[in-house]
């Protein structure tokens, strides 16, 4: 039967850790299984080591504009990418390092460092041996979705985790996918100095996002000359003496594109198909992410899902509230849900783009009435006096309840300054709220008030 543990963990991305904490501290023995590195996406390949590389590139950035604040600097701006790369290591390896060492000294957690896999719906193999619990938490995370394409297989092509261990500048680098991720290294790497082209099968980049948002962005990354292929309807790939070719079938432009370096940037697949899920009899939809209820429960009694392999949200932000979710529904009496929680997303180009609640094109497709309000980042004197007046402010409310159904902030500080909106959404105050608060100035949430104060029925 092997040893017996009151609950079991798989993965040590951002739900597992925390949970793990929780339980052991109600008198739990618990039994945690991961198999590579701990920390998940976040720590490892994605929130963490991205965002280092983003502020690298924003230093590059900002050196090459150091005259317009006159401010000179002589020669050359150069980019090691063995340093750049070795920043990223040492502060993603701190988070790692603490996570595991939390975990294997925490009293009462046994950490396995193994494949975890089902062999019925209480049992589990952690490698060669088998442990049973009568609660299952699975935390298992996602990867890069690498696609069928044409010529896939000729090609050697980057994934969001590979790309991170370049330590040579690619000299043009071909990314296929114009949404979150792939938008952000190809800024990235432009700012390190990389010729860049983005391939996109659609017609308008991040496309769960406005037209006016999309258009915004398209502008500002081909003003740092990035070079995008829209409606690239019939990508394949070849293989070439120095890189690869990209085909792709456009309006305009030539039909097929030579890079030194490829990035597939075409979404993300859950890390479910490896668990043996169906000895457990755990339901998954057509993509592989698991089925749960609104409280983060599966099919299966004492088998709950969280974070990114349950396919209800996919940020770091989400996997960590479905942690506060199902602890709080376990061990405080508190019965919350998911549905509980309001929509919130950012972009991390520069400038990066918050989103909360409703966009304008979901608000319009419920037929609400509603007002709208927008204004451009010239007219706040922060972004002014920073010289990043790039994007705009847009909010949308409920013309009836006067609630706030949601706001796009595309700008310097957008992603902090979009909480502002946010914690008043969760209050379910109106946007009275916020239009009569004093803000501090000089700052981007200053102009929030102004923007609540002068809407306009929304046509």
């Amino acid at each position: 039967m092997g040893r017996h543990f009151d609950s079991i963990i798989i993965g040590a991305g951002q739900a597992g850790p925390s949970l793990a904490g929780r339980l052991t501290q109600s008198g739990q023995n618990i039994a945690f299984i991961e198999r590579s590195l701990f920390g998940g996406t976040c720590v490892n390949t994605g929130c963490i080591p991205t965002k280092t590389l983003v502020a690298s590139a924003y230093a590059a950035h900002m050196a090459r504009r150091a005259a317009d604040f006159g401010v000179h600097i002589e020669g050359a701006i150069k980019i090691d990418m063995k340093a750049v790369k070795a920043r990223k290591e040492s502060i993603l390896a701190k988070s790692r390092d603490g996570i595991e060492n939390w975990l294997r000294h925490m009293e009462n957690c046994t950490v396995f460092h193994e494949q975890a896999r089902f062999l019925s719906s209480y049992e589990v193999q952690a490698g060669s041996e088998t442990i049973t619990a009568k609660q299952i938490f699975i935390n298992v995370g996602g990867r890069a979705h690498v696609p069928k394409m044409p010529g896939i297989g000729q090609i050697t092509y980057l994934t969001n985790t590979s790309i991170l261990n370049l330590e040579e500048l690619p000299e043009h680098l071909v990314v296929v996918g114009g949404s979150y991720i792939g938008l952000e290294f190809a800024q990235m790497f432009r700012r390190f100095g990389s010729e860049v082209t983005v391939v996109e099968m659609g017609p308008r980049l991040v496309q769960h996002e406005d037209e006016d948002v999309s258009a915004a962005i398209k502008e500002i990354l081909e003003a740092e000359g990035i070079h995008l292929r829209l409606n690239a309807e019939c990508i394949a790939f070849e293989a070439a003496d120095k890189g690869a070719y990209v085909h792709v079938s456009c309006d305009d432009g030539e039909p097929k594109v030579h890079g030194s370096h490829v990035l597939l940037a075409v979404g993300r697949i859950p890390n479910t198909d490896d668990l043996g899920l169906q000895a457990a009899g755990i339901v998954t939809d057509e993509r592989g992410y698991i089925v749960v209820d609104d409280q983060l429960r599966t099919n299966v009694e004492g088998i709950w899902a969280m974070g990114d392999c349950n396919g209800r949200g996919g940020f770091t932000h989400t996997s960590y509230n479905d942690f506060e979710i199902v602890a709080a529904n376990l061990l405080d009496n508190d019965p919350r849900r998911v549905s509980d929680r309001i929509h919130a997303h950012a972009l991390y180009t520069d400038p990066p783009l918050g989103q909360v609640g409703m966009t304008e094109t979901q608000v319009r497709q419920s037929g609400k009435p509603a007002l709208i309000g927008t204004r451009p980042m010239t007219k706040v004197g922060r972004a002014v006096e920073k010289g990043e007046t790039q994007g705009f402010m847009k909010v949308l409310v409920d013309a009836e309840s006067k609630k706030i159904l949601g706001a796009s902030i595309l700008g310097t500080g957008g992603d902090e300054a979009i909480h502002c909106i946010l914690d008043v959404m969760y209050s379910g105050r109106p946007y009275t709220t916020i239009q009569r608060a004093m803000h501090i100035h000089p700052t981007v949430s200053e102009l929030i008030p102004t923007v609540f104060g002068d809407l306009k029925p929304l046509v």
